[in-house]
């Protein structure tokens, strides 16, 4: 066995995905305990919140849906199409938190309405240098502490 081995890299797209949410989230003031890329049975990644340290904003409701919606739109801006398949679960959990602001005729508008926000959110080009960051070492490591998400998103969304 030789040392010159190719290191095996996560999914671009996935780590896309994770990054989308872990920069919404900490833009939205919403520690990240862990963000990966290692799948299992149920999960290409995951991005883990801290329990017991968030204080609910005036708006949880919409926080908590751009959180749940930043995934597909980083994973969209980076594809160029939003794969609502893959993103089944982040749309189910945003569909249902939804409810409780819309009526079943109101939720498709107020989807669109709460993605265009995230959308909004992540073309700020220190955002999105943030979600880059974050993606990049996903891909190279396949998980990453809250900690280190958050210095990576310090280091994108810092001025100049």
């Amino acid at each position: 066995m030789t040392d010159d081995a190719p290191i095996p890299e996560f999914d671009r797209v996935t780590a896309y995905h994770e990054a989308g949410h872990a920069v919404v989230a900490l833009y939205l003031d919403r520690p990240v305990h862990r963000v990966s890329v290692l799948p299992n049975q149920e999960l290409l990644g995951k991005c883990e919140f801290r329990k017991g340290v968030f204080r609910p904003t005036d708006d949880w409701l919409e926080t908590e849906i751009l959180i749940s919606l930043g995934g597909m739109a980083a994973e969209a801006r980076l594809t160029g199409a939003y794969d609502r398949l893959a993103a089944g679960r982040d749309l189910a959990h945003a569909r249902k938190l939804a409810l409780q602001r819309a009526t079943e005729r109101q939720l498709d508008r107020f989807e669109k309405r709460m993605l265009a926000k995230t959308e909004n959110l992540l073309a700020d080009d220190g955002l999105w240098r943030a979600v880059e960051l974050i993606a990049e070492r996903l891909v190279k490591l396949g998980s990453i502490s809250g900690r280190a998400a958050r210095h990576l998103y310090e280091m994108g969304t810092a001025d100049g």
